[in-house]
């Protein structure tokens, strides 16, 4: 955990902290719910009913997420055995936002594929047609799922590369800028860079699958800032092998830490070890906010950031 998390849990809490930043075992969350009092976990912690399933009450009653995606907790099971879960949104928001548009740009101006040029001693020298890619001012960007890191990347996109936005959401959004509302059949056939920022979760598992990926203009760019099983993998690197769309910028993969070997292989591709808040300050506050949540429950005060 980052310095000042661990100081301010130290000043409330009796702290126990893992030796590992591997995923708890199954094994090892089982014994959690069993031993503490509350828990501090991360996305790669699996907390399902499985394993709550031989709890009536656990002694754990409060499991606090270090991010705002919490699609590897199953909230109905831990609401049914008395388990309150909260997360650490607001925090994340602009740090992801950022690393969308790194995406964006590596891949569009094919600046991966320069730089593993350039250190394998095979730059010749600057010619006209040297890695030509896609110029991003003026054109369309389409953003899927306009909460609050879809608005902040769509901001970017507006204000700083003039380009037109349009969204898939279930809902509108008022907006301080032109944003158009569509289905996500026409954002996807419309957009020149298609990003993806809703929340993970059943509902959104393979919602970019191969329907959306042929909808999709042949130049144009995925990006994946979210969670890896919203974008159906097998039927991107197809979409990719097949030239049907010009590439793709993606910082979560749907087995991860396992990235598909396809992707690995492609020029094309932008591929980065989830980095979206990976930036001191940022994981500071959300370990701040994450220690909050915790105090807050122990304290008998509503959960600012409860999910469950």
């Amino acid at each position: 955990m980052p310095p000042q998390t661990l100081t301010a849990a130290e000043a409330e809490f009796e702290v126990e902290v893992r030796d590992s930043n591997k995923p708890m075992t199954p094994g090892e969350v089982r014994a959690a719910f069993a031993v503490y009092d509350g828990m501090m976990v991360t996305l790669g912690d699996t907390i399902n009913d499985e394993i709550l399933h031989d709890f009536g009450r656990p002694r754990c009653k409060m499991v606090s997420n270090f991010g705002v995606g919490y699609n590897h907790i199953d909230v109905t099971a831990c609401a049914n055995h008395g388990v309150t879960v909260s997360n650490t949104p607001g925090a994340v928001t602009d740090a992801t936002a950022d690393i969308a548009m790194t995406l964006m740009l590596m891949t569009a101006r094919r600046a991966g594929e320069g730089e593993r040029m350039l250190r394998a001693g095979q730059w010749q020298g600057w010619h006209p047609t040297q890695l030509l890619g896609l110029h991003l001012t003026g054109r369309t960007v389409g953003i899927v799922g306009m909460g609050r890191i879809g608005q902040a990347v769509a901001r970017r996109c507006h204000f700083g590369f003039g380009m037109s936005v349009i969204y898939a959401n279930r809902t509108e959004k008022e907006v301080d800028f032109p944003a158009r509302q569509t289905s996500l059949q026409e954002v996807a056939a419309t957009a020149d860079v298609l990003v993806v920022a809703t929340p993970g979760g059943p509902e959104t598992e393979h919602l970019i699958d191969a329907e959306v990926l042929k909808a999709m203009p042949t130049h144009a760019i995925l990006v994946n800032i979210a969670r890896g099983n919203i974008v159906d993998e097998a039927a991107l690197v197809q979409a990719l092998e097949a030239g049907a769309i010009g590439g793709a910028g993606l910082d979560v993969y749907e087995e991860e830490p396992k990235v598909s070997p396809g992707l690995l292989k492609m020029e094309n591709v932008t591929l980065l070890p989830h980095l979206g808040t990976a930036s001191l300050s940022v994981r500071e506050e959300m370990g701040l906010m994450a220690v909050a949540n915790l105090s807050d429950y122990f304290a008998g005060k509503d959960v600012l950031n409860k999910v469950s």
